[in-house]
């Protein structure tokens, strides 16, 4: 990987040898890489007193105490403590049969390799994708299967997996007799069928599934047959690119308003545009589980999506169409949403969408036209669809933004009118004939309001069930349960009598997180607490198995318990655990955890999780403390001060947790709140800076007053928006000692028409795109940043040119600042050797510049 460093001090070399205190020529940016090679070298061979002489003797003008170097570095290995916790095996994933009789036990893998990250990739119209076997180009997949039949007994491990087996897209059967899924090998993608009973797999077909956008495969019959996404394009067909131009690539606008915000990996070329065809191209195969008989649907086409109507004999398809645009990602492409028979014959034309390259500016804003098809799940075959009342622009005044249409078979007739919606639409969550229930959201406000309707008499009157803001998490009723129903689609768990409904949630309170269990009376809207997490527990529902002796499926964890399935029965209150997960790395359980709960000065309540090393007594005085971070904007000071999180779930720490440091002698407090609030007109963004500064103060004050901390030996650190986050604050702020930036954005400059909830362009705020971007106060860097960033960054805005720029910027003013460029990486971190080269960068960083006094 390439590392670049640049020192104001000059106290330590390049390459990071504590015992080599250089003072840096200005001449040294002039030297190659070969003989800065060689001149460290031997420098290191000399003490630093002879090392003085030399460089006096030999270059004797132009000193400056600064220096600068690029350099190619091997992977390096962080202490064994932290190898292991990136090694320790995941704790299994879960998914339940329909009836909930059967937990299908989900293996998770080791890290990849650098080797995976470098197999071949093509990158067009916003993803990535593997060109050896019609897949995304990097994906997460399951290693093993097994299936616990009885609570507490041993897991059945499934027979005839595949060889090294790369599961996805796993999918039961509405009997529960079956599980779909896919498995992913380097030169194809496999349909598999797992036989519950036998707990037994098989290959489905010999054709390879085409996984590289959109549905892959749905059960049709939904205990018969399976369609599913084939491979259509041939070897031979592949485009090949001209070595030779022909002319130039020309893209134009006349008078036409297109504003979209900076994306990734877009098609830049014919050749793009050609190949990415050349992948999408799909033929729909049904294929019977029993006989393994295969019957082509319809044409090869460029099928983004395919569903099957409830009871198997529509297709609702939508299809990408030409010409591809170069602006906007494939989900924006020009699309054809027809109706088909389940032969693959068309029955009707539902839609022509054009290129949705010019939809209108804000977070609520959507395309014009109808939007959003989809089965209605409880019927055999109606269709629903949305369309906006308001031109789709959230800066119109409108009584309705929305309204929801429906059609019946045959599917002749004129569209029926449904709900009219306040707000913008965000889905329908369907139950029985005569109630479902449709949600709506504001963005500007945070408002929500969900409802009920009749579906059955659309123009009916509906009624309103919850009207709040997103931001009081106190006071969230839930979300309604869903169950599978003879179709296999999801629907309103109900009991018996159809007139009650039941609610789960994660129960926030000023205590932390106590997930609940409710059953609500569909007539009356009034609310029964059936159950909720008591404290030393973190626990939440999983599965309702009974409603009539109100049994359910939770899963239990604790500060020092691994987390674990468990049978409750409400009724008789009693427990029976069901899974036996082993704690992956018991040694963790030595780091303490704690939240902690402070103010900042405008007394906005403020928390965070504490972790302290092992054996830590407050008798040991002060720690070099890490606080890590991601900001989040708010429209009420009330929602802002909300905790969030639960003191008591089970450290189980992601490969890349910053929490890794408190087993080397370190303070984290992890998880700090960071809000940045904007009420009334007033927007977050107009104050930012302002209020990280006080939401750091705030916290280093409080770690400072119990005695963990000392405010001379603190760094502060984030990934993507929290990486932005720890720029700003060193910028415009003297709390911290160091900052640690992964995957950031600096100049906002660089994503002109929003970025993360600021809806408003450079053009209508320069202020705040300059205020807010650290690039415009590189020369106001005064503590040592180190950098780190994906090579390969797939995320909108952070491209990898912005931590070279900003680099070269804090490098311009001579500040100290190291960058680190991970190869192959996106975003997030995936590879072994660059998560724990990541760590070790990271620890290195803060031995430098947080324990040099000790």
């Amino acid at each position: 990987m390439i590392v670049s460093e640049s020192f104001e001090s000059g106290l330590e070399c390049p390459n990071m040898h504590p015992e080599c205190h250089l003072i840096y020529a200005s001449q040294w940016d002039n030297q190659s890489l070969a003989e800065k090679s060689y001149f460290r070298d031997e420098l290191n061979i000399l003490n630093m007193n002879v090392l003085k002489l030399v460089l006096l003797l030999l270059l004797p003008f132009a000193f400056t105490l600064s220096g600068s170097s690029q350099e190619s570095l091997n992977y390096q290995l962080p202490p064994q403590e932290i190898i292991d916790m990136v090694d320790a095996p995941g704790t299994p994933g879960i998914s339940f049969s329909p009836d909930a009789s059967v937990m299908l036990i989900l293996h998770r893998p080791e890290l990849p390799t650098i080797e995976d990250l470098a197999m071949p990739e093509e990158r067009l119209a916003g993803i990535r994708i593997n060109p050896d076997n019609f897949g995304p180009g990097r994906s997460w997949y399951y290693a093993g299967l097994s299936l616990l039949f009885e609570a507490g007994s041993e897991p059945v491990q499934v027979n005839s997996l595949p060889e090294n087996p790369r599961i996805r897209n796993l999918n039961w059967s509405a009997n529960g007799n079956y599980v779909a899924f896919t498995h992913t090998h380097h030169t194809g993608i496999e349909l598999w069928l797992l036989d519950v009973k036998a707990a037994n797999a098989r290959k489905l077909s010999k054709r390879s599934v085409n996984d590289v956008i959109g549905s892959t495969y749905s059960w049709f019959e939904p205990n018969e047959s399976i369609i599913f996404a084939a491979v259509a394009s041939e070897p031979d067909d592949k485009p090949l690119a001209s070595q030779t131009p022909t002319g130039p690539d020309v893209q134009e606008n006349i008078g036409r308003q297109a504003a979209v915000r900076t994306y990734q990996d877009l098609l830049q070329t014919p050749h793009d545009a050609a190949l990415f065809e050349y992948y999408t191209n799909t033929q729909l195969v049904k294929i019977n589980i029993i006989d393994g008989k295969e019957t082509l649907i319809g044409e090869p086409g460029l099928y983004s999506r395919f569903t099957p109507s409830p009871d198997a004999e529509y297709l609702l398809v939508q299809e990408m169409q030409k010409p591809f645009s170069f602006v906007v990602p494939w989900q924006r492409f020009a699309m054809k949403i027809e109706l088909w028979k389940k032969d693959g014959s068309l029955h009707k034309s539902l839609a022509e969408i054009p290129v949705s390259d010019n939809i209108p500016q804000g977070f609520g804003a959507v395309r014009t036209g109808p939007r959003s098809h989809t089965w209605q799940n409880d019927a055999p075959a109606v269709l629903w669809w949305v369309e906006a009342l308001d031109g789709g622009d959230p800066a119109t005044a409108a009584d309705f933004r929305d309204q929801l249409f429906s059609l019946q078979p045959p599917f002749a007739s004129e569209a029926v009118a449904g709900p009219k919606l306040a707000l913008r639409y965000s889905g329908i969550t369907w139950g029985s004939d005569d109630l479902a229930v449709v949600s709506q959201y504001w963005r500007q406000t945070r408002q929500s309001i969900t409802m009920f309707f009749d579906p059955s008499e659309p123009a009916k009157e509906t009624t309103v069930v919850f009207d709040r803001s997103t931001e009081d998490r106190y006071n969230d009723p839930g979300s309604f349960y869903t169950t599978e129903n003879a179709y296999g689609q999801r629907v309103l768990l109900m009991d018996k009598s159809a007139q009650h409904l039941y609610l789960t949630g994660a129960g926030a309170s000023p205590e932390g997180n106590l997930p609940f269990l409710d059953k609500m009376n569909i007539r009356d809207l009034s609310i029964e607490r059936i159950w909720r997490c008591e404290a030393p527990y973190y626990e939440f529902v999983a599965e309702i198995t009974d409603t009539e002796q109100m049994r359910f499926i939770t899963r239990r964890e604790s500060q020092d318990m691994q987390p674990n399935y468990y049978l409750r029965d409400s009724q008789q209150g009693i427990i029976q655990q069901i899974t036996l997960f082993p704690d992956p790395f018991p040694a963790l359980r030595e780091i303490s955890k704690t939240l902690i709960e402070y103010e900042r000065e405008d007394g906005i309540s403020l928390s965070g999780d504490l972790y302290l090393p092992p054996g830590y007594e407050a008798s040991d005085g002060p720690l070099p403390t890490i606080l890590w971070a991601y900001p989040r904007e708010f429209k009420s000071t009330d929602g802002a001060g909300q905790v969030s999180g639960s003191p008591y779930t089970f450290t189980r720490l992601g490969s890349t947790s910053i929490v890794m440091m408190a087993t080397q002698g370190y303070a984290v407090l992890n998880n700090a709140s960071f809000p940045v609030v904007g009420e009334g007109e007033t927007e977050p963004n107009d104050s930012f800076t302002e209020q990280l500064v006080q939401n750091a103060a705030a916290a280093i004050e409080k770690l400072v007053e119990m005695g963990v901390a000392d405010p001379e030996r603190v760094a502060v650190g984030g990934h993507s928006y929290g990486a932005f986050m720890v720029a700003n604050l060193l910028s415009h702020s003297d709390l911290f000692a160091a900052g640690l930036a992964r995957s950031g954005a600096y100049n906002r400059t660089l994503t002109p028409f929003g970025f993360q909830a600021e809806e408003r362009t450079y053009w209508q705020a320069p202020g705040v795109y300059h205020d807010m971007s650290p690039f415009s106060f590189a020369h106001q860097m005064k503590t040592p940043m180190l950098l780190i960033h994906g090579a390969d960054d797939n995320n909108s805005g952070t491209f990898p040119m912005q931590s070279e720029r900003y680099y070269q910027a804090l490098r311009g003013h001579g500040a100290t600042v190291r960058l680190v460029m991970l190869p192959l990486e996106s975003h997030g971190y995936s590879a072994r050797e660059s998560v724990l080269h990541m760590h070790w960068e990271t620890l290195q960083w803060l031995e430098r510049f947080l324990k040099k006094g000790e």
